[in-house]
């Protein structure tokens, strides 16, 4: 009872995407670059630990690379963490251009079907993301209350809802690969969606994103 010691701290490792074909300026890569000096002016939640901030080509297969080291290094820091193991969020952030809304992304599904090519020219059409996985419409779930986390976010002001589709092209290409990676490895990740700048401002995105982590490091997390 008393020698549980303190609650082992919230992990989160936060991700944004560059520019691709039709978005010349991916809000995400704006808001995960600026994400650590604003979290230090406006201070982490109690518990939570920003563990890293890093922006990904806006590629499929061929951006695997970077995406597995960062997805393997959250492991490796937490295999020589204390004793008492934090627990790890991989946050994905990606934006939809035709939004007007965050989206709070609950599954990503078993397939590719680009409706352009990646930043590296790749355009697959209802391919397995895993073929070990078998069929394009098996879907990998998020361990994360999807609907608890929307509502205190919706209670803050925001508007944001719980979404089951990811698309098929590089979120949900990436979701799904990190979705895998987390079973895997006993962590959790959730992906988000957010609208452009002009449909919500820069600054209500900043915030949002600040309270969003507010919101995961105020849940009860086995």
């Amino acid at each position: 009872m008393g020698s549980e010691g303190p609650a082992a701290p919230v992990t989160v490792h936060v991700t944004g995407f560059k520019r691709f074909h039709g978005v010349a300026e991916n809000p995400t890569e704006k808001i995960v670059r600026n994400l650590q000096s604003y979290m230090e002016k406006r201070g982490l939640p109690k518990g939570l630990v920003l563990g890293s901030c890093t922006v990904l080509e806006a590629a499929g297969q061929g951006g695997l690379g970077p995406l597995y080291e960062l997805l393997e290094s959250t492991v490796l820091r937490r295999e020589g963490g204390s004793p008492n193991k934090e627990k790890v969020i991989l946050l994905h952030f990606g934006v939809n251009s035709g939004s007007h809304r965050f989206a709070l992304e609950n599954q990503a599904v078993n397939e590719a079907t680009f409706r352009c090519p990646d930043e590296l020219g790749w355009k697959p059409q209802r391919m397995p993301i895993m073929s070990s996985d078998g069929s394009i419409l098996h879907a990998r779930q998020t361990t994360l209350p999807v609907k608890e986390i929307s509502k205190s976010l919706q209670q803050m002001g925001y508007n944001v809802a719980p979404s089951d589709d990811a698309g098929r092209f590089v979120c949900n290409y990436v979701y799904y690969h990190s979705l895998r990676f987390a079973e895997k490895n006993g962590i959790r990740s959730l992906f988000v969606h957010f609208p452009l700048f002009l449909a919500i401002d820069e600054e209500v995105q900043m915030q949002f994103a600040a309270s969003l982590l507010e919101v995961l490091a105020s849940l009860n997390l086995q």
